[in-house]
């Protein structure tokens, strides 16, 4: 898998998701109104970034008053701490090219997404994902906001040695459906679990450790192997081995934004499919070595990012 593993890397690295974009209708303050724009935006980016790209070609049509931008959906608005590749991974079952997307410069819904103050409020984000991968994989975050390329190759060496940092990202449906073109839409992230949990690489002699073994010991309570109700979050683990780590405000903002959402564990069930796997755009099989899966398709950010339909009856 040598050169397919290398194949995987230039795609997560320079992977890119053709977008349209709309200025939306109750921000058009001229006639006529501004055509979409078409870009290409990087999978492992954030929607935020482009703001320097689109700006100016909607600046001249836009009412008065302040610029806060935002991105939606089908009406839904976009975390903008999600990697782009994760989103349109996660919310377009069936991928749609280009990929169509409302923004707004006005009325930011802070009901239902985390202040996001410009690109230096995507870099700390980013920033503090990194601090909790390596807390999960090292113990400790001293190194990250200063690492050189040998840092780097450590925390790289202790990823495929150790723990893997995963977010889930899990759409759980109650009813079958044969194509994923009639998947029903997301209206709501309450629809959708986002859970961090971390997955350790099995090292039993004789035995491949593939994705579907990964996604059955990430989401025990789907596949009776017992809940993670006494399990410690996080934040929690944090606080207990280092404190000092937990009191930075700016970690503690990330990691409260990212599992105030997390998914309360349901009871042990046998009836649970999974329908889709998607990672970096691609559908790996299940039976793939999980071991590759992490060495070819980790985020920057280190970070494993996993979308998943599930099916539960």
């Amino acid at each position: 898998m040598g050169n397919e593993g290398t194949e995987a890397l230039k795609y997560v690295w320079k992977g890119a998701i053709p977008l349209q974009i709309h200025l939306h209708d109750s921000e058009v303050a001229t006639l006529p109104p501004p055509p979409p724009v078409l870009l290409l935006a990087p999978r492992i980016g954030y929607l935020p970034l482009l703001a320097s790209q689109i700006k100016p070609l909607f600046s001249n049509s836009l009412p008065p008053g302040e610029d806060t931008i935002w991105f939606e959906y089908k009406g839904l608005p976009l975390k903008w701490y999600i990697p782009t590749g994760v989103l349109f991974d996660l919310l377009c079952a069936e991928p749609e090219r280009p990929w169509n997307l409302t923004v707004h410069f006005r009325g930011y819904p802070s009901n239902t997404l985390t202040p996001c103050e410009g690109e230096d409020a995507v870099k700390w984000s980013f920033i503090n994902s990194l601090k909790e991968a390596a807390y999960i994989i090292n113990g400790n975050c001293k190194n990250v906001m200063n690492m050189s390329q040998s840092d780097q190759l450590d925390l790289w060496r202790s990823v495929l040695n150790g723990r893997i940092p995963v977010r889930l990202y899990v759409r759980i449906f109650t009813e079958m459906f044969d194509d994923l073109e009639k998947a029903p839409e997301i209206d709501s992230w309450e629809k959708i679990s986002y859970i961090n949990r971390p997955v350790g690489l099995n090292k039993d002699e004789g035995k491949c450790f593939t994705l579907t073994d990964a996604m059955k010991t990430l989401l025990p309570e789907y596949f009776g192997e017992g809940t993670l109700n006494g399990e410690k979050t996080i934040e929690e683990e944090v606080q207990d081995v280092h404190p000092e780590v937990a009191g930075d405000p700016k970690i503690t903002e990330e990691v409260t934004a990212s599992v105030s959402e997390r998914t309360e564990a349901k009871q042990p069930s046998e009836s649970a499919e999974i329908k889709l796997i998607r990672i970096q755009g691609i559908k790996p099989k299940p039976e793939i070595p999980f071991s590759w899966v992490v060495n070819n398709l980790m985020n920057p950010d280190h970070y494993l990012h996993i979308c998943v339909y599930l099916i539960h009856h």
